[in-house]
């Protein structure tokens, strides 16, 4: 991410997203990713691992080792900081309890700190582009969180394009990870304007999705996103499945 001189090796994605055997029964700690990294960003990142562990267990369509990681060492982490955790990983929230076979479980419905999440699965690109691709990456990224759901119908609706297209363009790409129910990652080819991306799925369910344009690379022209930005309704279409947005001058 930086010029500065490498002085120890981080963990892509951070490890502490990774179950422990204590927890869960297995070792989900073997083969992980590491890159160089310098001191600055070694240790600024430490509170945002924490972060994103809290904000990523547990979220609903997660599967069982996500749901077990939230009831073990995430839930550990949140009762020794007080809760503490949970204000930084929500802007606000509302807590529920629901009843399950004479079991209460506690639902925490919000909104989550989204540009801080953003940051976060920034720099889990750039780590993967390092050790995929093996050279560091200059230039703009660009996230898309594929698991939040908005007020914005429209939003829901383009998310839900890209999520439908990305599972068709990579259908046959390989997808690399020595522990693919916690996460795994794909690479897609650079297209006519040198743009290409990368997949991550967390936990069976989470889905993000990065867009790398290089440096010296012009912004390409998309007409269809033009189009989006002068009208009050565009429509995409995938085979017979139509995504209706409302985003008349949002778009970025």
């Amino acid at each position: 991410m930086c010029d500065r001189d490498a002085i120890s090796s981080e963990h892509v994605p951070p490890k502490n997203l990774f179950p422990e055997q204590k927890d869960v029964g297995e070792d989900y700690r073997k083969h992980l990713i590491t890159v160089p990294s310098c001191e600055i960003h070694n240790g600024a990142k430490s509170k945002d691992d924490e972060f994103l562990m809290v904000s990523l267990a547990g979220i609903f369509g997660n599967n069982s080792i996500g749901y077990s990681h939230k009831f073990t060492k995430v839930n550990r982490a949140i009762r020794r900081t007080s809760n503490k955790l949970l204000d930084k990983a929500f802007i606000k929230r509302q807590h529920y309890h629901l009843k399950r076979d004479n079991v209460f479980l506690e639902i925490i419905w919000g909104t989550p700190d989204h540009k801080r999440l953003i940051n976060c699965f920034e720099h889990i690109a750039y780590g993967l582009h390092y050790h995929h691709l093996q050279k560091r990456f200059k230039g703009e990224i660009k996230v898309i969180l594929g698991y939040l759901r908005s007020e914005d119908e429209g939003n829901n609706n383009f998310v839900q394009f890209i999520k439908d297209r990305v599972a068709i363009d990579l259908k046959d790409i390989t997808q690399y990870g020595a522990n693919k129910d916690i996460f795994y990652y794909q690479f897609s080819d650079p297209d006519e304007h040198g743009i290409y991306m990368v997949h991550m799925r967390f936990y069976g369910g989470i889905d993000i999705y990065a867009s790398f344009l290089p440096e010296g690379k012009p912004k390409p022209f998309n007409f269809a996103i033009e189009m989006m930005k002068a009208s009050d309704e565009a429509i995409f279409t995938i085979g017979s499945k139509e995504y209706k947005v409302k985003t008349a001058n949002k778009t970025e």
